[in-house]
């Protein structure tokens, strides 16, 4: 974990405002922002951990666990609420047997809400492991588990 952040903030220091940018290096290399890594951040870049750590939990595309292997990210953004992508939440919420930024037990998938894929005529949205999906009905969501877990 140390070598990662100690890259990610020898690349970026020297740039202004150079937070956001060494965060996410670091979870390019680790996939999630570990705890560890705060005051080891803040000191580099003169900063409060509170101001670190306020940055880490305010952004919801930054991770503080491992996530898994495959991400889930289910549209919450209006248009898709309007295409009841609540029915396609709850649905991957019992089929997975977890909730919002949470691991499968079997660390095969996490679950993330983000708000506004960009595929708004096409909602409900759900985004799986960078790949976008449209139209999506419990029954797409079933069928994509099913093959997510069949390559494993």
């Amino acid at each position: 974990m140390r070598e990662a952040v100690d890259l990610a903030i020898a690349q970026h220091k020297d740039q202004p405002g150079p937070l956001l940018q060494v965060l996410h290096a670091v979870q390019a290399q680790l996939g999630y922002v570990p705890p560890a890594a705060v005051p080891v951040i803040a000191d580099a870049l003169n900063l409060s951990r509170a101001e670190v750590h306020g940055v880490v939990t305010f952004y919801h595309f930054f991770r503080q666990s491992p996530p898994g292997r495959h991400i889930v990210q289910i549209c919450q953004a209006e248009a898709c609420r309007a295409m009841h992508c609540e029915t396609l939440t709850e649905h991957a919420r019992k089929r997975l047997s977890i909730d919002f930024h949470q691991t499968t037990a079997d660390g095969a998938f996490t679950l993330e809400p983000v708000y506004c894929l960009g595929n708004c005529a096409c909602s409900p949205a759900m985004m799986v492991d960078g790949d976008l999906y449209g139209r999506v009905t419990p029954e797409d969501f079933d069928a994509m588990v099913a093959a997510k877990s069949a390559k494993q």
